[in-house]
């Protein structure tokens, strides 16, 4: 039997390469809200109408969160906390699309192509794929606890009927 010491799984120190993960998501979605909030002010996006500050708001709660929770991982990681963060995330990322959906801050006109009903399809296939992603992480949200709880301890192979022989001599 193996005896180990030290924090258990998900707690102190985490290994470089996800704590550079983590860190990397930080960054990333930092940039991403300065872009985000600057590009109607660029105007670098020629189809995205002013409509985008009605859901402007919303991006910024999605990118803030998903800060927010990065920064939590890099003390804390175990699967249940991620999987039940990740449950969090992908609700909001469905109310982003859904918002981005009835709001449609795109104006498309200038353009041949049907970009507006691609755009929409992009838009619900989004949520399909946030919908499996939230069902995949409660799954191993579930999972994790399941396999969290320890399993009552059994005998090892003819531990039993060694006891049982023992017993029997005693009497």
């Amino acid at each position: 039997m193996t005896v180990t010491t030290g924090p258990a799984p998900g707690v102190g120190r985490l290994d470089v390469p996800r704590r550079a993960g983590y860190t990397a998501a930080i960054v990333v979605n930092l940039v991403l809200l300065f872009v985000a909030n600057n590009l109607l002010a660029w105007d670098l996006v020629p189809f995205l109408t002013d409509d985008f500050t009605r859901v402007l708001w919303l991006i910024d709660v999605s990118l803030l969160a998903t800060i927010v929770v990065n920064l939590a991982y890099l003390w804390y990681d175990p699967a249940w906390f991620k999987a039940l963060c990740q449950i969090g995330l992908g609700g909001i990322s469905m109310l982003v699309a859904i918002r981005t959906y009835q709001v449609f801050p795109f104006d498309f006109s200038a353009y041949q192509f049907d970009w507006e009903r691609l755009a929409r399809f992009v838009i619900v296939l989004s949520m399909v794929a946030i919908g499996i992603g939230i069902v995949v992480e409660a799954v191993k949200l579930v999972r994790s606890l399941v396999l969290s709880v320890p399993a009552p301890s059994t005998p090892e192979w003819g531990e039993n009927e060694k006891t049982h022989r023992n017993e029997r001599r005693t009497i």
